[in-house]
């Protein structure tokens, strides 16, 4: 009777949302490229009142943050895929695996972090929407993509650092880049050279239109694709301008880094 209980129990916390159970967890069988999904982007949200509530699974009592502010940790991530895609979170919500979400034991539902694999650098904002990892010893369980863009999916897991992003600061240093593009001088060099911000190259013209209209919703340049022939294939770039100076196109690269697109050159024409 014991062991029913128990079983009833776990399925009611999982159908509640919480990744508890790990068995038979996988990656999608045909992953779809995910470079181009971009960061989660902080705003303002009601914290669910109804996840304050303290907890218990597996034996274990769990009592949620009324706030994120300060939280900071390093710990092992871990992440969570096809066995769970489509169902419930904790919030309420439908787990998307190739969308930037989280599951974090005692943050407060909604809220975003920031999180960098200690092991190369790699960075990446997430919106925490559920609950979990309840593995011992692990501190935040990834979405399939934002595993993926911190090259954990090999492993399964890795070390990391979470930090909870306060949402006013994080839309001040917003405003703070936005003032410094404007504020950018003219370049100074022949009138015929243009510059341009280059964040990405495909095969597939999908994935490239797909980057493209992503980052148009967020920038006020001018997003583009330029065709490049190789052999007998062809190649999509996509490209940001034509900007007003090499320095305004270090800024927006730093601006792109907190969308998620972490790789990007200069290309003066």
């Amino acid at each position: 009777m014991g062991q029913v209980t128990a079983a009833l129990i776990l399925l009611f916390l999982v159908g509640c949302g919480g990744n508890i159970m790990e068995k038979n967890d996988s990656a999608p069988t045909n992953p779809p490229d995910v470079s181009g999904v971009l960061n989660a982007v902080p705003k303002n949200e009601k914290i669910r009142s109804d996840k304050l509530k303290s907890y218990v699974v597996l034996g274990k009592r769990y009592y949620p943050m009324t706030t994120n502010e300060g939280y900071s940790e390093k710990g092992i991530a871990s992440w969570y895929g096809k066995k769970f895609h489509g169902r419930k979170t904790a919030t309420g919500e439908i787990y998307d695996m190739y969308q930037m979400t989280a599951a974090h034991k005692t943050l407060p539902l909604p809220s975003y972090a920031e999180v960098t694999n200690l092991n190369n650098g790699l960075k990446i904002i997430v919106r925490v929407n559920d609950r979990g990892p309840f593995h011992q010893g692990r501190i935040i369980d990834l979405s399939y993509a934002g595993a993926t863009k911190l090259d954990i999916i090999g492993n399964g897991t890795a070390e990391v650092e979470v930090k909870a992003i306060n949402v006013e600061e994080y839309q001040m240093n917003e405003q703070a880049i936005e003032k410094l593009e404007v504020n950018v001088e003219p370049l100074k060099q022949d009138s015929y050279t243009e510059v341009y911000l280059q964040v990405g190259t495909f095969d597939s013209i999908g994935r490239a239109e797909d980057l493209k209209e992503k980052l148009a919703v967020h920038l006020a340049d001018t997003v583009f694709l330029m065709r490049f022939y190789r052999g007998h294939g062809v190649l999509y770039r996509v490209r940001i301008g034509p900007l007003a100076s090499v320095e305004a196109s270090e800024i927006l690269a730093e601006k792109l880094k907190v969308l998620g697109v972490a790789e990007s050159h200069i290309v003066v024409e």
